[in-house]
């Protein structure tokens, strides 16, 4: 903004808040944002629209193609402003596989990554807190309504409004989505590198936190179905945190449901850990040293070339 914006308190007592507890609230706050809007937005498809009648019966969801892309799109816009809003402070990793992938290779401090990652589960926590504030009258609404099987009275189906689990067709197997979730955040973390990277061609007029959000979109849309794709261990463990605290029992931890899948909820964690490593590893071999090397080189053909043009007077 052009006016000059005061502190709300002393600059004196903010001075403890200009380095590495800065970040961690600025962390914390992004994916507070993250998850209030993404775990908001399947609060509306599964629970809210049904039930305040604007569905075709109260325990009416995901009967259209369209229902997915309220909840992929609700996501990649909840990254965006995320990212936003935490930014200019600590870089918006907002998710503990960005922040793995950015000490493994773009140089962030390994002191910073516990810290980080922390914060993000806290602020995943407290992002689903808020949600469930909101929409437990939905909530239970719809539970009550709904046949079992149950526990505490709750459905697997409101607790994916926080939380994720593998679909039937995996019968219980831990591979399938498990794999999906490396996928997964492979892709998120390779085309983050990639958005960032201003050797490439980068995103200008502070537009990357938008293509970042339509990134999560393009993989939801195409690999969301297996697993719900968490892609983000502190999106999934923090609102499950919440869960298991509110009654959703054996749903959150260990992650089962009788006859589908059983001790699931360190797959949205390990996964996409390995996922993101993989990504940005995968992104520098086959385009970063080519950057490095052209760099080196002072030789920068145009896209598609492999030599650059020579003219008559140079040969």
């Amino acid at each position: 903004m052009a006016v000059e914006i005061p502190s709300l308190v002393k600059t004196s007592r903010l001075r403890s808040r200009g380095g590495l507890l800065g970040e961690c609230v600025a962390e914390f706050l992004g994916t507070f944002v993250l998850i209030a809007f993404g775990c908001g937005v399947v609060a509306m498809a599964v629970a809210a629209l049904p039930g305040s009648g604007r569905a075709a019966t109260p325990t009416t969801i995901f009967l259209a193609a369209g229902d997915w892309l309220l909840i992929t799109w609700g996501w990649a816009l909840a990254v965006v402003f995320g990212v936003y809003v935490a930014g200019g402070v600590s870089g918006a990793h907002l998710n503990p596989a960005v922040t793995l992938a950015m000490a493994l290779r773009r140089g962030f401090s390994w002191a910073k990554v516990l810290p980080y990652w922390f914060s993000q589960v806290v602020g995943a926590l407290t992002g689903a807190a808020l949600v469930y504030l909101v929409y437990h009258d939905a909530i239970n609404a719809y539970d009550s309504i709904v046949p079992g099987p149950k526990v505490n009275g709750h459905t697997n189906a409101t607790f994916s409004i926080f939380a994720t689990f593998p679909a039937p067709y995996f019968h219980g197997g831990v591979w399938g989505p498990l794999i999906d979730q490396i996928v997964g955040t492979a892709f998120l973390l390779m085309l983050i590198a990639a958005v960032i990277d201003l050797r490439n061609q980068a995103v200008k007029a502070n537009l990357g936190p938008l293509i970042v959000g339509f990134a999560v979109a393009a993989i939801g849309m195409s690999y969301g179905a297996n697993a719900g794709y968490a892609i983000n261990p502190a999106r999934d463990f923090g609102p499950r945190l919440l869960t298991y605290a509110e009654g959703w029992g054996s749903l959150a931890f260990p992650g089962s449901v009788a006859g589908s899948f059983s001790n699931y909820w360190w797959i949205p964690i390990v996964g996409p850990l390995i996922g993101g490593a993989i990504g940005i590893v995968v992104y520098d071999l086959f385009i970063g040293d080519v950057l490095n090397v052209r760099a080196e080189l002072a030789e920068l053909p145009p896209p598609g070339r492999s030599t650059p043009v020579r003219t008559s007077d140079e040969e």
